[in-house]
């Protein structure tokens, strides 16, 4: 089952976090993504730009509409997923709270519904 852990925080501007901070979030997270990857479940993982080099495209009444920016206001943002596949829900619980985001801000863990790989959407059991 493949499960995306949607790591929430907030950026390290607006948290002041200094650039020693960073060294250890990246050591941190660097050590993580190893073990994910050694332990045989990780599908893939992104660690996203600011939110504010985010564009956020919407269509409406048929005239697309494009903002600069995230879709909503808020201090705690998506700042990286890692998506997993493991047995269980449990199995993905444990790995989010091995997650270092986990320590200060939140990892949300969301089953997926759909797929797409080798070319075909599949329906996940």
């Amino acid at each position: 089952m493949q499960y995306s852990l949607l790591v929430i925080s907030q950026e390290s501007g607006d948290a002041g976090i200094t650039e020693e901070d960073m060294e250890w979030g990246r050591a941190a997270f660097d050590a993580y993504a190893k073990a994910l990857d050694a332990a045989g479940v990780l599908v893939s993982a992104d660690i996203l730009q600011p939110v504010a080099s985010s564009t956020t495209v919407s269509q409406r009444d048929g005239a697309l509409q494009i903002q600069d920016g995230p879709f909503a206001d808020t201090k705690e943002r998506l700042n990286g997923t890692f998506v997993i596949d493991v047995p269980d829900l449990d199995a993905a619980l444990d790995w989010a709270g091995k997650c270092p985001a986990a320590q200060y801000g939140a990892v949300e863990v969301r089953p997926s519904a759909i797929i797409f790989t080798a070319g075909e959407w599949h329906q996940v059991a």
